[in-house]
């Protein structure tokens, strides 16, 4: 059973459950991150608080097999400041997870630190084993992406992690000492890189995956999580001007990977940070990543590597939030996604869902006459955006459904590409009135997506006016073709209905528009 509810509405009366505040410290090779989740446990989950620190305590680390005196005294200057921010903020020590990943457990002084860190900082800091942070990595992947057959992926600074998934589930796991900062460091510590330096990188990456036999077997999809594929896929989104706002759920195709990496060969390594969509301080690490995914992606067969915002954090967090259930996956991410932004703004659940039965019935009644292709992603749409259309309420009811785009666009949807967040968006956008356009959004869009926002927006209009007064006392809408070609809508209610009727007849124009048949409205 999903475990992702919608939270009572606050109007009702309803006592709001008590929210529980996790924070996750992971200690990576590359960099330092704080992360504060805010939940509900069993209802709703978000990200209220973040704190980043390049730290690179895996510096130097492939050369002399220690952790060097520079890199520990940044690594515990942070980890005392981060101890700091948890006690200040009154976050539980119970409920803050440190976790150290591959550079601290294998450098030979590991343990010397680790005794240093938790007495400086009062830190319980665990030390996870490589089938624990590929675990978590999966679980991060699994449950913010739709993957049932593939690999998941998580380059790191000082490993990689890969993870076969057969039907949603973990089948076998491997972690390569092949993390960007340790690639960066052993083939190309220079600030040109050449081209034999790069084609022994990549023999390199080539022989080590050998072991990795099940990778070309996997299946289709590769996912990918970690600060160099973010970057990567930041990177791409710039080259293509792309006005999305994140890169959840967006692609990299193999050719476009090629171009990245060429474009990165040619610079200077103090240069790399200038690329758009790479920040500065991975510049100098971002080519060997690069390197290292191309690897991956030629030994899979892989055509494209699908991104993920989420990472080792979260799939601790969800560990948590989900148990006890095992494996703590999402049942459905797509709509658990919605319903979790539905109640992270308090959205009039019963009204959602009440607008989103009617416009359903309205679109599968109009698919039964032929007047659309009845699409089930079509369909999926506008059940997301049925759903999220009155969630800018949060910010004020005047321009709402603005506010509703934005919160949207803003917040992601996961397991949702950006095209699809982009449709949804918009069809809250004009759930209420306007020309429905995608503004600066059109370039994401494909053949046929101006039709689909306007029957979208035009079906959201009417179901959201036969449930105008928040009262479901339209039951349901019964569709009539006449051999004229004109559609009847009649409103099915044991009472009174002509607020529903009255405030329907005005958005028939937007039904004409959309389907091209004239619409009346019948109580």
């Amino acid at each position: 059973m999903s475990r992702t509810a919608v939270a009572p509405n606050p109007t009702s009366g309803t006592e709001q459950e008590e929210e529980r505040r996790t924070a996750v410290i992971d200690l990576g090779s590359n960099s330092f991150r704080l992360v504060v989740y805010t939940s509900v446990p069993g209802s709703w989950w978000q990200r209220t608080d973040e704190i980043h620190e390049a730290v690179r305590v895996g510096a130097g680390l492939d050369a002399v097999g220690r952790l060097g005196d520079g890199p520990m005294a940044r690594a515990l200057r942070t980890i005392r400041l981060y101890a700091r921010f948890c006690r200040a903020s009154e976050l539980e020590p119970e409920c803050v997870h440190a976790v150290a990943t591959s550079a601290i457990r294998d450098a030979a002084n590991g343990e010397e630190f680790l005794a240093r860190a938790r007495e400086e900082s009062g830190l319980d800091i665990r030390v996870l084993s490589r089938d624990e942070e590929a675990r978590y990595g999966y679980l991060a992947a699994c449950n913010s992406t739709t993957l049932d057959d593939g690999a998941v992926l998580d380059l790191g600074g000082g490993s990689l992690q890969l993870v076969d998934v057969r039907a949603r589930q973990a089948v076998q796991s491997g972690s390569w000492s092949l993390g960007a900062v340790r690639m960066t460091e052993r083939f190309l510590p220079e600030e040109r890189a050449s081209k034999k330096q790069l084609r022994a990188l990549r023999d390199h990456v080539a022989r080590e995956l050998e072991s990795a036999n099940w990778l070309g077997r996997s299946g289709p999809r590769l996912v990918g999580l970690g600060g160099t594929v973010r970057n990567l896929a930041r990177a791409a989104q710039k080259r293509a001007a792309l006005p999305v706002p994140s890169v959840q759920d967006f692609t990299v195709t193999h050719d476009e990977l090629d171009d990245l990496l060429a474009e990165l060969a040619k610079l200077p390594a103090s240069e790399r940070g200038g690329v758009p969509g790479v920040k500065a301080q991975r510049g100098d690490l971002i080519l060997a990543g690069a390197a290292v995914l191309r690897g991956v992606m030629e030994a899979g067969g892989f055509e494209r590597l699908e991104v993920t915002e989420a990472g080792l954090r979260e799939g601790i967090f969800f560990a948590e939030h989900l148990a006890p259930a095992e494996p703590p996956l999402f049942e459905d991410v797509r709509a658990d996604s919605v319903s979790n932004l539905a109640a992270q703004y308090r959205a009039d659940v019963v009204h959602a869902r009440h607008v989103a039965a009617l416009a359903l019935g309205i679109f599968d009644a109009l698919a039964d006459a032929g007047l659309h292709p009845g699409d089930a992603q079509e369909r999926d749409l506008l059940w997301a955006a049925a759903m999220l259309h009155d969630i800018g309420m949060a910010v004020d009811y005047d321009d709402h459904h603005k506010h509703s785009r934005y919160l949207i666009l803003s917040a992601g949807l996961p397991g949702f590409t950006p095209r699809e967040t982009a449709i949804v968006a918009q069809m809250a956008r004009y759930h209420r009135k306007g020309s429905p356009s995608f503004d600066d959004l059109e370039s994401l869009m494909e053949k046929g997506d101006r039709a689909m926002l306007d029957r979208g927006a035009a079906l959201l209009r009417i179901a959201e006016s036969l449930e105008r007064s928040r009262d479901q006392i339209v039951e349901r809408a019964a569709i009539e073709v006449d051999d004229d070609g004109l559609v009847s809508l009649r409103a099915i209610s044991a009472q009174d209905a002509s607020v529903a009727r009255w405030v329907a007849e005005r958005h028939v124009d937007q039904f004409e528009r959309a389907f091209g048949r004239p619409l009346r409205i019948v109580a």
